[in-house]
């Protein structure tokens, strides 16, 4: 694994996260927060909980475990969620530019929420971001066809491919 993979990587991660709440936005504030029945409770709380996910990950890789969650309450709209994640974004954007192709097979050591210890090359961590947020992605296209809404445009790794690839 390199930087230039991870680099990548890292732009599928926010170029599809971008699609779906593009897609999101088009939703009203119950369509936005209503339960639906899935792994967490509304579209809402699954982003908020991806974006939670994003900050742990980068809490881990600068020294420090992180004990909670955020708490999908404090995210009222799709706006609130896009706004805290765009300046997460830039901050483990930020992160990866300081690394090298030596850097980025280093170990970390971290613990879980519950306070579990684990020791992760910084890659595989990276990766585990990228799978956790098209997994849970999948979900919100779910969830927005069960609202009957359109779901985002095609996430598909093959598409950002295509399109990072024309012209």
């Amino acid at each position: 694994m390199n930087h230039a993979d991870l680099t990548t990587m890292i732009e599928f991660h926010y170029w599809a996260r971008d699609r779906v709440l593009d897609a999101v936005a088009q939703l009203t504030p119950e369509q936005y927060t209503r339960d639906l029945g899935g792994s967490f409770r509304s579209i809402r709380d699954t982003l908020v909980h991806l974006l939670s996910a994003d900050s742990n990950w980068l809490k881990r890789w600068r020294g420090t475990s992180p004990t909670t969650m955020l708490d999908p309450a404090e995210y009222p709209d799709v706006a609130a969620v896009r706004t805290a994640w765009t300046a997460q974004e830039a901050q483990i954007r930020a992160f990866l530019t300081s690394m090298d192709d030596e850097s980025v097979m280093r170990e970390i050591d971290y613990k879980t929420l519950d306070g579990r210890p684990f020791t992760s090359p910084f890659w595989e961590m990276l990766h585990h971001v990228v799978n956790h947020g098209t997994y849970h992605r999948g979900q919100v296209q779910t969830m927005l066809r069960q609202l009957g809404a359109s779901p985002a445009r095609s996430v598909d790794l093959i598409t950002y491919y295509r399109e990072r690839n024309k012209g």
